[in-house]
């Protein structure tokens, strides 16, 4: 076991970490992946090395970039979850994660073909979302706001096809799906 890796990150490299990923995830959403590692160390002020010391490849940025945004949607969905009914719970987190998809499209593609399984790093380390949007679609269908016999598998399909749409305005076609969700 490295005893270095174990320990935890000082204040200046943690910052330094987190800066990488805000800059990477922007970076990322509005040029592509394309841009190269030095770019993003030069847009976050840090060296290239210190990107390479946190992430020693460009894939492990990619992956700690949308970890981080799957942290962020967990944490979402639980406040979500605990802060209101079970329709609103689900259906606010089910528009957030296709927004969210829009603008992660490309990392979760690269990842894909790179042969990274997303869905078991986040449950590894407890930020599985789907598994927090499966719950939320339960509730709601036991609340009876949607349709009981939507499964998670048409859930996916009809994120799937609002991610592929693309037209002028996306929130159209993501009110149409919701309202097809709901129970008669």
């Amino acid at each position: 076991m490295n005893e270095a890796a174990d320990r935890p990150l000082r204040a200046d490299a943690r910052r330094n970490r987190e800066r990488v990923l805000h800059t990477a995830a922007a970076v990322f959403a509005a040029e592509g992946l394309s841009v190269p590692v030095h770019e993003i160390a030069r847009r976050a002020g840090v060296g290239t090395g210190t990107v390479s010391r946190h992430f020693p490849t460009k894939e492990s940025l990619y992956a700690a970039v949308l970890l981080d945004r799957m942290g962020e949607l967990a944490r979402h969905a639980d406040r979500l979850a605990a802060e209101n009914d079970p329709a609103t719970a689900f259906f606010a987190l089910f528009t957030r994660l296709i927004h969210e998809g829009s603008a992660h499209r490309g990392l979760a593609e690269a990842l894909a073909g790179s042969g990274f399984d997303l869905e078991a790093a986040a449950a590894a380390v407890d930020v599985n979302v789907s598994e927090r949007l499966h719950s939320l679609l339960s509730e709601a269908q036991r609340a009876g706001a949607v349709d009981a016999a939507v499964t998670f598998a048409d859930l996916k399909a009809l994120t799937a096809g609002c991610l592929a749409y693309e037209g002028d305005d996306p929130a159209r076609v993501i009110e149409v799906v919701c309202r097809g969700l709901r129970s008669a």
